[in-house]
């Protein structure tokens, strides 16, 4: 694939994003437009590998057909190479944007050199489709007369719901936002994924035939049990919502705040212009601590800057990775190293100094008279193996530390989907609170209601959240029609199955 000697003759060489100084000044994408030349320069690095690991699911949880649209965009041959990327992704702007890219990670080339910048390409790609305007409408041709319900718009409900009314059948989306969406349109910023794109590929869905309804929320103003009573099958992809909390002493302090209301808050009036009646999170002029790293972390610490917080904090608890693979992480594992995000880079640009604290642990949040946050009480950890080998966390003797903090963000992650909708379905369970449904089958304890994403696997990308919602849609389709060419997740060519 590609050019056969173009690894040896290119260098890596990504797509810039825009300048930090001019960036944290709007909420703009931080994407800059990409060079037609640069970009088949870098699909020309494809090698020629006898197994492309970027597109098995070590790489590619929904097995984008890499090589393929590599060599296609190096031959310049555009309109192919969307082709081929629809074949596996209903959404590539979506992925390209937000997906920490495990395809490169998994990428032959990396073995010992800088990896394909597989994800520039893929962005590139879907975004000179929409340009060119080859992404268009196309609704089915024909309609089964089966009837489903989707609880959720976040990716993975989106992706069931463009796959089945591909199949034919009458498909409507439940929302409980006032927006679509889900992850896609409140938990990402405008500055990573704009909502105008996410809403042009809603615009899309409804052409083609599929019904959205907004501020439903199933299970509290809507009756579940009159979706199953309506519909031939639901599909539950209502995410996993419910926040890791930090209950340390203190935690009733004024300012501490979950890190999904503080970015919600922010996208409603900062992007949208939603008046919020005093209800909006603002970091202005404030000392800024965020709680958890992860992508979720970093979107906190670029949302305050650009909000224009006096300073900004991020405590994590494990220790700093390494800048290389560790022995015990080989390749093509998804590579443990250090990695400069974006609001990282726009931290050290305005403050002088990448904002993240290894190995603390909060202790206590501290509050003044009038029991408004003031700062927050830390300790440092070291991290060592007990005798069964196990990583033990032991706390550092005379390293307590008080840090000024008006505004106190949590992004440690979610422990699954919230309680009342299980309750009000009498749904089973896992061991971890998700809903309980195999991944290839996708059924719950209850005959007809199906799950996906987030909700039933646990927290996880998006590129997962999508390779979900296909594995979904077929195994629904299959329970409505009794076979389906929908192609299973990651396939390109569907393959009747019969049940």
């Amino acid at each position: 694939m590609g050019k056969p000697t173009g690894f040896k003759e290119f260098d890596r060489k990504k797509v810039p994003w825009r300048l930090p100084v001019v960036r944290i000044n709007d909420y703009d994408e931080i994407y800059t437009e990409p060079k037609v030349d640069q970009l088949r320069q870098q699909g020309a690095r494809c090698m020629d590998c006898g197994v492309p690991f970027c597109q098995s699911k070590t790489g590619c949880p929904i097995e984008n057909l890499i090589p393929e649209w590599n060599d296609l965009v190096y031959n310049n041959r555009w309109k192919e190479a969307i082709d081929r990327l629809h074949k596996t992704n209903n959404f590539p702007e979506f992925t390209g944007r937000t997906c920490p890219a495990p395809c490169e990670g998994a990428c032959v080339l990396g073995i010992n050199e800088p990896a394909v910048t597989i994800k520039n390409i893929e962005n590139a790609i879907v975004d000179r489709a929409w340009e060119e305007g080859w992404i268009v409408p196309e609704p089915p041709t024909e309609r089964t007369g089966k009837k489903v319900a989707i609880v959720g718009s976040g990716p993975s409900g989106l992706t069931a719901a463009d796959q089945l009314n591909r199949a034919g059948h009458l498909v409507t989306v439940y929302e409980r936002a006032d927006r679509l969406g889900g992850l896609l349109q409140y938990g990402i910023p405008n500055m990573k994924l704009s909502k105008a794109a996410v809403q042009r590929r809603i615009d899309k869905m409804t052409a083609e035939g599929i019904r959205f309804i907004t501020g439903a929320n199933i299970g509290q103003n809507v009756d579940p049990q009159e979706l199953i009573d309506s519909f031939d099958a639901v599909l539950l992809a209502c995410g996993a919502t419910k926040a890791r909390d930090l209950p340390a002493d203190g935690r009733e302090a004024k300012g501490i705040h979950f890190a999904m209301d503080f970015l919600t808050s922010n996208t409603k009036q900062r992007v949208h212009g939603d008046s919020l009646n005093g209800e909006f999170i603002s970091a202005e002029g404030k000392d800024v601590i965020v709680i958890g790293g992860g992508d979720t972390g970093t979107d906190c610490i670029a949302t305050s800057l650009r909000h224009g917080c006096r300073s900004l904090v991020n405590f994590e608890l494990l220790p700093c990775p390494p800048v290389d693979r560790a022995p015990d992480n080989p390749w093509p594992e998804w590579p443990k190293i250090f990695r400069v995000d974006y609001g990282h880079e726009e931290a050290t640009a305005k403050f002088g100094r990448d904002p993240r604290e290894y190995q603390i642990l909060t202790k206590q949040f501290l509050a003044d008279d009038q029991g408004r946050l003031r700062g927050v009480q830390t300790i440092e950890v070291r991290w060592v193996k007990d005798d069964s080998g196990n990583w033990k966390m032991i706390e550092v003797e005379g390293s307590k530390k008080d840090w000024p903090a008006q505004l106190i963000l949590l992004a440690m992650g979610f422990v699954g989907p919230e309680a009342y909708l299980a309750e009000s379905l009498g749904i089973q369970l896992d061991n971890r609170s998700n809903f309980a449904a195999q991944h290839g089958p996708f059924a719950t304890s209850i005959p007809g209601v199906f799950a996906a994403g987030d909700c039933r696997r646990g927290q996880s990308l998006v590129v997962w959240a999508i390779n979900e919602g296909r594995g979904a849609a077929r195994a629904i389709d299959t329970y409505l029609m009794g076979s389906s060419h929908l192609p299973a997740p990651g396939i390109s060519l569907g393959t009747a199955v019969a049940v």
